[in-house]
């Protein structure tokens, strides 16, 4: 896991999770809680959200919606993971990607903190790929592939 590797043991910390979707806040508030962490899930209709996520050592961004999540938002130090894909107007008719984080104001006092473009996306990709390995040598009777 991501956190794992910048964090070490992920037991006992606090995560919030902001963004409640099957596809990727359920499925993280999940892996969080495997991994015996103390998870919230937040929405974009929580009471107080800044606050809530200004107690989270591991704050996970899925909600959709860009730059939501402000720089004092975040514990300082935390690990911040900014699942969130969106563009927006740049000018001249062009757009960017940005995240649910407003990436320049949390480098300021995250610990760790994943980028968009460039953050989960490639280690989805990468994870995708594994698997679908993993899965043509279980068909053809082949032993799993270690990483």
């Amino acid at each position: 896991m991501l956190l794992a590797d910048a964090l070490g043991a992920l037991g006992g910390k606090t995560a919030v999770v902001v963004g409640r979707s099957t596809l990727v806040g359920r499925p993280v508030a999940q892996l969080l809680l495997r991994a015996d962490c103390t998870v919230t899930i937040a929405h974009s209709r929580t009471r107080d959200l800044p606050a809530l996520c200004r107690g989270a050592d591991i704050l996970v961004a899925a909600i959709g919606k860009p730059e939501l999540v402000r720089g004092d938002w975040i514990k300082p130090g935390a690990a911040v993971v900014d699942v969130g894909i969106n563009r927006i107007p740049a000018g001249g008719g062009k757009t960017k990607l940005v995240g649910d984080v407003a990436f320049e104001e949390a480098l300021q006092v995250a610990g760790h903190l994943t980028p968009v473009p460039g953050g989960v996306g490639p280690m989805t990709v990468a994870c995708l790929m594994y698997n679908t390995l993993q899965e043509a040598r279980r068909k053809v009777g082949l032993p799993f592939a270690a990483i």
